[in-house]
């Protein structure tokens, strides 16, 4: 299947345009705040929702492409709009599957609206205390990793409750950035994708109506509605750092074409190669088992796209380290971008699951036990 020639054609027209300022926004620990107003006004932040509810109707795969040619240039840009889209797209899903989802995609085509997912550092245990009061609950918790929150107008989020009905549970909801008691703490000063502004928020006491709540389970516990998110997640995000490897790899090749009758810098740049080979065929493989968002949703299916993950993300770290090798002293140089792109690269490895974690969940569910 061909994919689409105009997202793509946007991903390197958007690109080329944040080429330039990438480095400076990184350097100050400076949100992409600027890039944002032209992807709002191409309306990328709609894109994936159905033409019927008032978006584009770019598909999963679609927008894997596109965040991955838009890492080439700016990776920051594109991780932090990769997690917009994961939700968008775990709530298209969800849609397509006659659950509820509806409502968010519609108020993100009305408004453009931004998405800010906290749940990575939440995963099944979540934390914070939601306290229930008349109409709702009263929000008390501390978010990191909220990538997107400078220009974010809706925060999908999760808190613990202690129920007295059913005991120790994780409630799911959105809730405006807007809202009384949402702080942004503008503490985003990271080893690496340090224009994302990743920021943790704080929820000082926020009303959370019933009506918001999406979902309530236990804590602790593995939960179908990960398969969801798991699934639709990791091609999205891997996407991204897949394109800052293919990055990577470019300018490593470009600086040893001037050393070809170096038996040593050829035997680099094609280890490199093979290490870049493997990461691109780990993300492939995820956007296939994904289908679209036509697949159904299973633990096994979850532990495959996690198995992928892994190695993608161990694929494009060694990319990186194999491309400073290549570069030698000159790409330690700031101004050659590799350490930039090799420090963006060990990101990866925090997104859920990290390796060993993946691989217990992984192993359990190989052996007919609760993947946690």
């Amino acid at each position: 299947m061909p994919f689409d020639t105009q997202i793509i054609d946007a991903a390197a027209r958007l690109g080329t345009a944040f080429a330039g300022n990438s480095a400076k926004f990184e350097c100050r620990d400076e949100f992409v705040d600027e890039n944002y107003d032209a992807l709002k006004a191409r309306k990328i932040f709609s894109a994936q929702v159905p033409e019927y509810l008032g978006g584009e109707g770019v598909s999963h795969r679609d927008m894997c492409a596109f965040l991955r040619r838009l890492a080439h240039d700016c990776p920051s840009t594109a991780l932090a709009v990769s997690m917009h889209q994961h939700l968008v797209s775990a709530a298209r899903k969800n849609h397509e599957d006659g659950k509820p989802g509806k409502a968010l995609l519609e108020k993100v085509a009305d408004g453009e609206l931004v998405l800010v997912s906290t749940g990575a550092n939440d995963w099944l245990e979540s934390n914070g205390e939601a306290c229930k009061v008349d109409g709702g609950y009263r929000i008390k918790a501390v978010k990191p990793f909220g990538s997107g929150s400078p220009r974010g107008d809706i925060a999908v989020t999760s808190c613990a409750f202690d129920c007295p009905d059913d005991g120790p549970s994780v409630l799911h909801f959105p809730v405006s950035l807007k809202a009384e008691g949402v702080e942004l703490l503008d503490d985003w000063e990271a080893m690496g994708m340090r224009a994302t502004g990743s920021q943790t928020i704080r929820f000082n006491d926020v009303f959370v109506p019933d009506a918001a709540v999406g979902l309530k389970r236990p804590r602790g516990p593995y939960h179908a509605a990960f398969s969801v998110i798991v699934t639709v997640a990791m091609p999205l995000i891997m996407s991204v750092y897949v394109g800052l490897a293919e990055s990577a790899a470019a300018l490593a090749l470009e600086k040893a074409k001037a050393r070809t009758n170096d038996p040593v810098t050829v035997l680099q740049v094609g280890e490199m190669q093979n290490l870049l080979v493997t990461a691109q065929l780990a993300v492939d493989s995820m956007i296939a088992l994904c289908d679209d968002l036509a697949f159904a949703p299973s633990e096994e299916l979850a532990s495959q796209v996690l198995v992928r993950k892994t190695i993608c993300a161990s694929a494009v770290i060694a990319v990186t380290e194999k491309a400073l090798e290549v570069c030698g002293g000159s790409g330690f140089m700031r101004k050659a971008g590799i350490e930039r792109l090799l420090r963006d690269a060990h990101a990866s490895q925090f997104h859920p699951l990290p390796e060993k974690r993946q691989q217990m969940l992984t192993g359990r569910i190989a052996l007919g036990l609760t993947p946690v």
